[in-house]
């Protein structure tokens, strides 16, 4: 399979480089943790003339004797060398049984500079600080930015390129077969066979119709507003025994196992966060078409999607805005910073973009706003709302 240097990730494992933190990569399964853990293991073996590295990967058969963890910590404790830089690197970290008594160990002698990757059903980010007794600095993986699409296959039409993404999403797996049908059954088979079982696993859930059912659900509306309470009596309807408990676990499964992500509503005027109905949307916009089909896609539902993805790789604070009973898609926070955003697949309609550019033209406040379409121009403003065509946003 082809590489890319993913630069935006590895010089975050670059900034961290030398501290006493234990190193978790996080995301998605498939969305390239192991490839990046090597590429970053290789950075160490270059630059670091001093580097002991010990490493273990335990998707690999050769590694079955250290399933446990007390083999795991003689492994590490032989091949420890006085004198020496001494890196740990564990992929697939869960499959060790007692794993974190052996990361706590390794982490307490204060000898070790620790990575490690793991499923993420079984190694989740709310578990992090209970888990391990030190200090963990969480790194998340998404699958392929639209930026390493174009790179990855030596696009320069931006334009162009973002319609082959918009179809074939950022899987990078899924890339290596030649037609649509082959790529969309590898990335069904990730979603079912990998994230769901992982779930399942985790959980013991014994009703798992009942967790196809609302996979299918949610992927079929992303970025709508949905309750928790509205689907388990639409479930009930279609003869599933649920309640809104169960439904909200599942939810929250799904999450973790950074399949969906959740985006809160946020009152603009009011500046507080509302309790009820909330967004989701899908790590890979790929995963829609590979479990419900191309047929009638929603272009602008899954743009949204695409943003949204975009915005958290980015580091913002994801929320779905309210405002005068107008919604926004986006409130986009970082520190200090705020942004509103919009997404529609064309404004050409005068309708059209007077009812994306409304809600925006209400907000009282100074922070910027802006339209995010295929727009296939350059940016330009309207009565200081930034028009902008996604490919170039982006790329930004």
């Amino acid at each position: 399979m082809k590489l890319i240097e993913r630069t935006f990730y590895l010089d975050k494992l670059k900034d961290v480089m030398g501290t006493p933190d234990i190193k978790v990569i996080t995301g998605v399964r498939r969305s390239g943790k192991s490839k990046l853990l090597e590429a970053f293991m290789e950075y160490v073996r270059q630059t670091d003339k001093n580097a002991n590295i010990m490493h273990v990967n335990y998707s690999l058969s050769e590694y079955e004797p250290l399933l446990e963890y007390h083999k795991l910590n003689e492994y590490v404790e032989q091949a420890y060398q006085e004198g020496k830089t001494n890196y740990i690197f564990i992929d697939e970290v869960q499959m060790c049984d007692g794993f974190e008594k052996a990361i706590n160990n390794f982490h307490a002698t204060e000898k070790y500079d620790i990575y490690i990757t793991g499923s993420n059903a079984f190694l989740l980010s709310s578990d992090l600080a209970t888990l391990f007794t030190g200090r963990t600095f969480e790194i998340e993986v998404y699958p392929f930015s639209f930026t390493e699409f174009m790179q990855y296959y030596d696009l320069s039409d931006q334009y162009a390129a973002f319609n082959r993404y918009l179809t074939e999403g950022g899987m990078a797996g899924s890339f290596l077969y030649k037609t649509p049908e082959a790529k969309y059954d590898y990335i069904a088979d990730v979603f079912s066979t990998l994230i769901v079982r992982d779930i399942q696993k985790k959980y013991k859930i014994r009703n798992m119709p009942l967790m196809d059912r609302l996979c299918d659900f949610l992927i079929d509306n992303i970025s709508n507003l949905t309750s928790t309470r509205s689907i388990a009596a639409a479930f009930t309807k279609e003869q599933f025994k649920t309640n809104d408990r169960t439904i909200s676990a599942y939810i929250k499964y799904l999450c973790n196992a950074f399949a969906f992500y959740k985006v809160r509503r946020y009152d603009i005027k009011g500046k507080r966060y509302l309790a009820s109905n909330d967004k989701y949307y899908l790590s890979d916009h790929s995963f829609k078409y590979a479990r419900l089909g191309t047929k009638n896609a929603d272009y602008g539902r899954l743009m949204e999607n695409i943003v949204a993805i975009e915005l958290l790789r980015r580091g913002y604070e994801l929320y779905a805005g309210v405002l005068y009973k107008k919604e926004i898609d986006f409130v986009a926070i970082k520190r200090n910073e705020k942004l509103y955003i919009q997404v529609a697949n064309m404004i050409d309609d005068p309708d059209t973009f007077e009812r994306e550019v409304s809600p925006l033209l209400k907000i009282a406040d100074a922070y910027p706003k802006m339209i995010i379409s295929r727009t296939r121009q350059e940016m330009y403003q309207h009565e200081g709302v930034k028009i902008v065509d996604i490919a170039d946003w982006l790329l930004v």
